[in-house]
């Protein structure tokens, strides 16, 4: 082990001087930025020892550890079942499967970085007296040679199997970065008959072409008596699996608004601009998606006297009499409404599905 202890001031070292080694450099910055050190010691006896080949060894295990976990969340990202099924099936192990490679390739690369600083890197102790004058034109250059040696330090450059170990480590890791970013545009929204992305569980269609009775969760269908003036209620597209997260788009609060009130919500609604919420109320009853437009959280506090609705997660509040248009938080877009009206027994069914994508914006919504 090789100790270099610094402490005299010296005299001032021509930088341009081909002659001298970057380390000569670093320690003519260092001088004249008054800078002491105290210590500078390597934790191997001479350079490529046994013992700094067993600890180059056990990074690169970390490193290439690392690029395997990540890896396997990469495949897993693409490969494994992820889309909801009922029972028990393998899409319940979507997410922690994900959790658990993510989480011991960080595990590993956090390890390799604390064992490169901690066994690998020379021990270094200095002091400095601080001076706040302008960088000349050599402390510039001063400084480009003393992080260029830094970097010779690090010791990738003469250790082939970290060089190694950190382009195979590092690259998947840089893949599970971009990968939930680039993962959300491969599938197309609007493949299918009826996009998933554009439709919910009030669509005629997944009814066999017949209008969706609205539902409470047990499957209950609801007369406009059942919900009181000023009341609220949850309800959901009474079809198979309507209530459950299948369709998870799809719960709705209807709301049976006093007379002065839909009055003005009627209004706004007719003068809805783009014409979407035009003939969607029933009476004095309106309907709105329950899904918040800014993270999809259940935006189901009802406020009777304001006439709010509120979201809980980031305080995101719409104006249930102005087409529900959001009036705080960070919501940007409306609430969209369900075209509401009755069948023949009395019951409401959603008159069509929603004239607006119901839930958090995405690239191609307005």
């Amino acid at each position: 082990m090789t100790a270099v202890h610094h402490g005299e001031t010296g005299t001032p070292v021509d930088v341009n001087d081909p002659h001298l080694t970057r380390f000569d450099i670093v320690k003519e910055g260092l001088r004249r930025d008054d800078i002491e050190i105290v210590t500078y010691e390597s934790h191997f006896h001479g350079q490529n020892s046994k013992a700094e080949r067993r600890i180059v060894r056990n990074i690169s295990l970390l490193l290439l550890l690392s690029g395997l976990f990540t890896a396997a969340f990469l495949v897993f990202y693409i490969v494994w079942p992820w889309e909801f099924e009922l029972g028990h099936t393998m899409s319940d192990y979507y997410t922690p499967i994900l959790g658990v490679t993510l989480g011991l390739g960080l595990l590993s690369l956090g390890f390799a970085i604390l064992a490169w600083a901690k066994k690998l890197l020379p021990h270094e102790l200095s002091i400095q007296q601080r001076h706040g004058d302008p960088s000349s034109d050599d402390e510039r250059l001063i400084t480009g040679q003393t992080m260029m040696y830094v970097a010779d330090e690090l010791g990738v450059a003469r250790r082939p199997l970290l060089k190694g170990a950190i382009a195979i480590g590092a690259a998947p890791l840089g893949l599970a970065v971009a990968a939930p970013l680039v993962g959300g545009l491969i599938q197309n929204p609007h493949k299918d008959k009826y996009p998933i992305m554009y439709t919910t569980g009030f669509e005629p269609a997944l009814n066999g072409g017949k209008l969706v009775r609205l539902t409470r969760e047990d499957g209950s269908p609801i007369r406009p008596d059942d919900v009181s003036a000023g009341g609220q209620m949850t309800v959901y597209p009474g079809i198979p699996h309507g209530a459950t997260n299948h369709y998870a788009d799809s719960p709705t609060l209807l709301i049976h608004l006093r007379a002065d009130d839909a009055a003005e919500t009627r209004k706004n609604a007719e003068a809805d601009k783009n014409g979407r919420n035009v003939g969607s109320m029933w009476g004095n009853y309106v309907a709105y998606s329950k899904i918040c437009t800014h993270a999809g959280c259940p935006a189901s506090l009802y406020e009777q006297q304001t006439n709010r609705l509120l979201c809980p997660c980031h305080q995101s509040q719409f104006l249930i009499t102005d087409n529900a248009q959001p009036v705080f938080g960070p919501a940007t877009r409306r609430l969209p409404m369900l075209p509401l009206t009755v069948d023949e027994e009395g019951f409401f069914v959603a008159a069509e599905d929603y004239r607006d994508v119901v839930g958090p914006d995405f690239w191609e919504r307005p």
